[in-house]
């Protein structure tokens, strides 16, 4: 699977889940990940896209650091398995505060 088609899937996976996977680009910000994903409920999570195999380059993972330190959920996605976990876990986050 390449890049491009695990995007594509990480899209319709949001999409039918009732969200949303957004491109992202931050000018003057390089490294931010591929796309904010919002899920209903307020569930808000960045994902950085890869072939399978490949890691993500040193300031992909710095960006990713900073967000985990302010709360947020980021991560990597290098096939359809790796999308639906970080679906999954974003779906979930923030459900004990709710209840």
């Amino acid at each position: 699977m390449k890049e491009k088609e695990i995007e594509s899937y990480l899209v319709s996976r949001a999409k039918e889940r009732g969200g949303k996977a957004f491109k992202f680009v931050s000018p003057g910000c390089s490294g931010v990940p591929d796309r904010i994903v919002i899920l209903p409920g307020g569930r808000i999570g960045f994902l950085e896209l890869k072939a399978p195999g490949e890691i993500p380059r040193p300031e992909q993972a710095h960006r990713i650091r900073q967000l985990r330190a302010l709360g947020c959920l980021a991560g990597t996605a290098d096939s359809a398995e790796s999308v639906d976990n970080f679906l999954c876990s974003l779906a979930a986050a923030g459900l004990e505060e709710a209840l």
